[in-house]
């Protein structure tokens, strides 16, 4: 969330030449689109889909009640250090597991990537098995007792499917090559690598790059063509929203012309939202550990089919997904993007300065798709 803010100037600076390498809406959302706003509230009216509308507020700052207050304080000091050392265990445990399955074993190097997602036979099942039990024993732990998971076939889902170009009767069935979804929860350093996550550099402009839409299509191509290849998990919107809002998709994962199974994710809450848009990391794991339950709802689609036409407008296809999942999902579908995100977060930054407090920016680099 913080490096989203880096390199971010509110002055006014000269739009940048379109680079054909780089995504259409990755070059857009590196320049500001609202170049004012009065006030927060004006801003947050623009920005709807990045407000946080939980009890904490805007950035997890807001005034508490007294009660809030207290379970808050008794969490603090019982519920946190326990999970914290649980959750260490954990991923511990599957840094060993990923470790000793990729001794002697060298990564794939390219474009920027370092990966082990070329590795098979007993590494790969092993990575994989343990990673999905311990992933689903993280989730338990961080207070996701009970996950709801409902696979859609509803008469809506269908007709959307057929109006866009979608598997029809008479068509062979196709291996989908990308599951794609609206909620990210990335992991870092050897597992990431294990998974095979595919990391997005925003500052990259060099002309040589060959850019993650480059990268995601060759994986997504491979795993469409290849049974045996690992498949791509994409998160299309490139950033996060408080789960409300569906906003405009990249077109990268779409590029490889290859069907996708789209997957939503819902956070229900009623104190704190696990969605993370305003909140830095470091609050905003600490408020969700506190948290003794956490909700997640994941809604599986039909596999979505492109159809010739979609398959020669990369923009058409990923709007005609990203419109079916807002209608499954009771979603809005909101235009805006990180560029909006970032003039939001540094308004909300100025703000929080001027009231003795600082949100502090660390430039990284962002997983952007997880292979599975």
């Amino acid at each position: 969330m913080e490096s989203e803010l880096r390199g971010f100037n509110t002055k006014p600076s000269k739009t940048p030449q379109p680079d054909p390498t780089h995504d259409d809406a990755s070059s857009r959302d590196d320049r500001p689109l609202l170049t004012s706003a009065s006030n927060v509230l004006e801003l947050e009216k623009k920005c709807a889909a990045y407000v946080r509308n939980d009890v904490y507020g805007a950035m997890g700052r807001g005034e508490l009640l007294l009660m809030e207050k207290l379970q808050l304080g008794i969490a603090f000091v019982t519920l946190l250090p326990l999970r914290t050392i649980l959750v260490m265990t954990v991923l511990v445990v599957y840094y060993l597991i990923c470790r000793i399955c990729t001794l002697f074993s060298v990564p794939n190097h390219g474009e920027g990537q370092e990966d082990y997602a070329h590795l098979g036979g007993w590494r790969r099942t092993v990575i994989l098995r343990s990673g999905r039990f311990l992933s689903k024993t993280l989730l338990f732990l961080v207070g996701f007792y009970r996950i709801n998971e409902t696979h859609n076939g509803s008469k809506n889902s269908q007709e959307n499917s057929k109006t866009a170009g979608t598997l029809q009767p008479d068509e062979p069935e196709q291996r989908p090559g990308a599951i794609r979804s609206v909620a990210n929860i990335p992991l870092v350093g050897l597992i990431s690598k294990c998974l095979g996550c595919v990391y997005v550099q925003r500052e990259s402009k060099s002309s040589d790059f060959k850019g993650v839409s480059g990268v995601v299509t060759d994986r997504v191509r491979k795993a469409h063509q290849d049974e045996y290849a690992p498949k791509i998990l994409l998160f299309p919107e490139g950033t996060t929203t408080n789960g409300d809002y569906l906003i405009s998709f990249k077109t990268g994962a779409f590029l490889a012309r290859a069907p996708v199974v789209p997957v939503i994710l819902k956070y229900p809450y009623q104190r704190f939202s696990p969605a993370w848009e305003s909140v830095t990391g470091m609050r905003h794991v600490v408020f969700l550990l506190c948290q003794f339950v956490n909700h997640m709802e994941v809604k599986w689609l039909p596999v979505y089919y492109p159809s010739q036409l979609e398959k020669d407008d990369p923009k058409l296809y990923a709007n005609n997904v990203r419109r079916l999942m807002a209608s499954e999902g009771n979603l809005i579908l909101s235009d805006i993007g990180l560029a909006e995100k970032r003039i939001y977060l540094a308004t909300l930054n100025e703000t929080n300065q001027r009231d003795g407090f600082t949100f502090l920016i660390e430039p990284k680099m962002t997983p952007f798709a997880v292979i599975l």
